[in-house]
């Protein structure tokens, strides 16, 4: 069962690296057809490229930073503040795709070998998977032991491949499950504490599977997650606890909503999307039924209202950058180089 819900996650690039082309260019036709990969026949070549690359984009605004609107004059007492909304806005950066999550490279190479180049490697939170040889794989135990690798695979068993796929998708979860999780922790005694109920995990892993969703983002105000499938088509997961949901009504009966609107509300058979408003009933708002979705109940650690907003108005999403057009521009260019006509 799904542990947790991450905070963001998005796909990212895995970073290939033997000496032998033909190899790599075999390797290629086997990979998860979904995977976004770049091969290199020169470790010093892969080393220059990975090391030279700036620190992961998390947005021009950051998701944590110095409190200063603060009257604690005590500096015992350090304030962090987290911006929810510099999550979402991840989606906006072109770049994401980039981020180079997990590095496969042979052990055996003449420039130096796999554990070497692994020791070079500027980023530590980047995964390390080591392809051996039977001569090799005592050393590969060794520095998995030490920590310096997080797997190692035997090269010429007939499952290496397969082993190979399941071994980058475990390693890139667990890059992106690093990434979130002092988000995911911070927000474990707000109203983002949904995100740690592991049975509304599964669940909504079951939309992303159902829906083809390959990105998501923690959503702020309304509160949910903002999905996004390879083709760049977005959802927007509106979720509510019975606490959340009072306060909308709260709200709602301030800005004088009808009673119609009211008992809808209180039915949890749909949710609004006031997407002018911030998720809030708008001011002297007499048509408020094109705002509402259907809604669904589930009972987790607690009870949730959600529904899914197909094409969310109102976050800017006309320029995203999907997947599908990522992955296709990286073929291209594999192509080029290692095809050339």
């Amino acid at each position: 069962m799904t542990k947790a819900i991450k905070p963001f996650a998005y796909p990212t690039t895995v970073a290939f690296v033997d000496d032998s082309a033909a190899f790599l260019s075999n390797l290629s036709l086997q990979l998860d057809p979904q995977l976004a990969f770049r091969m290199f026949n020169s470790p010093a070549h892969a080393l220059r490229f990975l090391n030279s690359r700036p620190a992961p984009d998390q947005g021009s605004e950051p998701i944590f930073s110095p409190y200063l609107d603060r009257t604690e004059e005590n500096d015992a007492h350090q304030v962090v503040a987290m911006r929810v909304d510099a999550i979402r806005s991840l989606v906006h950066h072109a770049a994401r795709f980039e981020s180079v999550s997990v590095v496969v490279v042979d052990y055996d190479m003449p420039e130096l070998n796999g554990m070497e180049f692994c020791r070079r490697l500027a980023d530590s939170s980047v995964k390390k998977i080591v392809l051996t040889g039977k001569a090799d794989e005592h050393v590969a135990v060794r520095s998995f032991n030490e920590g310096l690798i997080d797997r190692f695979i035997r090269k010429h068993e007939i499952d290496a491949v397969d082993t190979l796929n399941h071994a980058i998708r475990d390693m890139q979860d667990a890059y992106l499950d690093q990434a979130g999780a002092s988000v995911r922790d911070a927000l474990s005694v707000s109203e983002y504490a949904f995100l740690k109920d592991s049975a509304l995990a599964a669940h909504v892993n079951g939309i992303f599977e159902a829906l083809g969703i390959v990105e998501h983002y923690l959503s702020y105000q309304p509160h949910g997650i903002l999905m996004v499938d390879g083709a760049g088509t977005a959802y927007l997961l509106v979720i509510h606890t019975d606490e959340t949901l009072r306060g909308v009504r709260e709200i709602a009966v301030e800005q004088g909503a009808p009673m119609g609107f009211l008992s809808e509300l209180d039915s949890h058979r749909s949710l609004p999307y006031f997407w002018r408003t911030e998720g809030y009933y708008p001011a002297q708002c007499v048509e408020w039924e094109p705002y509402m979705h259907t809604a669904a109940v589930f009972h987790g650690e607690r009870r949730y209202t959600y529904a899914v907003v197909k094409k969310p108005a109102g976050l800017a999403l006309d320029t995203l950058v999907p997947y599908d057009t990522f992955l296709h521009q990286l073929d291209g260019e594999f192509q080029a180089a290692w095809n050339p006509q």
